[in-house]
Parts: structure tokens; C-alpha cells; sequence
């Protein structure tokens, strides 16, 4: 997928604040069936799962959803495909707030979970997007995972790769 899907994706999620799964993909759907075409659900769900893993969606776990919400993430500049401006006069999904501590708490400690492990096994090329990911990070939600970043310089300075 290109980073142009992945913002649309984050255009989408946009308009409404913080979108389920299965919501995403039947905004995705109806966006097709607009279009006059058929949609994949299993590469609308591969697309949702890539967005989320580069960071341009960030799921938020809440006590008070039954199913954890996506909304836009760090790495996006959320965009809006053809006539997705119509979807929420089209569905009915509600306009959703995430608390953005919260959210920030939750993308701080998957990135520490997720540079942790790309450190573990040296995999340079995680390491190297999930360094881009920390200045994003700090640039959208005003965090400071300097030690995250520190920890993955070393890594890549470890690996000669700095």
C-alpha cells in the first residue's frame, strides 16, 4: 500500500474522530460502492493492519468501547479519497473524542514495545522507520520518547549504520 492510501485511511477515520475496524471498512466499502466497484475485504483489512503497524492509524484501547477505535496517527496527513466527504451523512457512526493523553500513553508504550524488540533482533530497517516514527511522535502529540530515540541510535551507531 502507499502512504497516499494510508493517509487517505487517516482522512477517513478523521471525520468521525475514531473509527471501529469493521466501521473503517464499511466507510471503505460504501466508498467503493460509490465508485461502482466491488471491494476486497481481505485487502481493505491488510490495508487497515499496514496502516496501523506504519503508525498512520494508532489503535486506542477504551474502557468504554466494546471494540478498540482507530483514529489518526503520527506518521499521517490525513486526506480525503473522492466523495468520502458524503459518509457522515451516509453512516451513522458517531463523532468520537479520544482522550489524547490517553492515546499518547498508548502510542508511547507500543513504540517502546515495538523498539525494544526491533532492537532485540537487530533488524536496521525497523529501526531505522521506528527512529522516523519517534520525531513524528514528538512533532504530533508533544511527547518526549527521547529514550526510545537514544535507544535506537545506539542501536543503529551499534550496527555502523548511524
Amino acid at each position: 500500500m502507499s502512504e497516499s492510501t494510508y493517509d487517505d485511511l487517516a482522512g477517513i477515520v478523521d471525520l468521525f474522530g475514531a473509527l471501529t475496524r469493521t466501521e473503517l471498512e464499511d466507510a471503505l466499502d460504501e466508498l467503493a460502492f460509490k465508485e461502482g466497484r466491488e471491494t476486497d475485504t481481505d485487502a481493505l483489512s491488510g490495508a487497515i493492519s499496514d496502516a496501523v503497524d506504519a503508525y498512520y492509524l494508532v489503535a486506542y484501547d477504551s474502557d468504554e468501547a466494546d471494540d478498540e477505535l482507530l483514529t489518526v496517527g503520527p506518521m499521517a496527513f490525513p486526506t480525503l479519497p473522492p466523495r468520502a466527504e458524503d459518509l457522515p451523512h451516509i453512516l451513522d457512526y458517531p463523532v468520537r473524542d479520544v482522550p489524547r493523553n490517553d492515546l499518547v500513553e498508548q502510542v508511547e508504550s507500543r513504540l517502546r514495545g515495538a523498539a525494544a524488540r526491533a532492537v532485540q533482533s537487530g533488524d536496521i530497517d525497523e529501526i531505522a522507520r521506528l527512529l522516523d516514527v519517534t520525531y513524528d511522535l514528538e512533532a504530533w502529540a508533544d511527547a518526549d520518547v527521547a529514550s526510545i530515540r537514544d535507544k535506537l541510535d545506539a542501536a543503529l551507531a551499534e550496527e555502523g549504520q548511524a
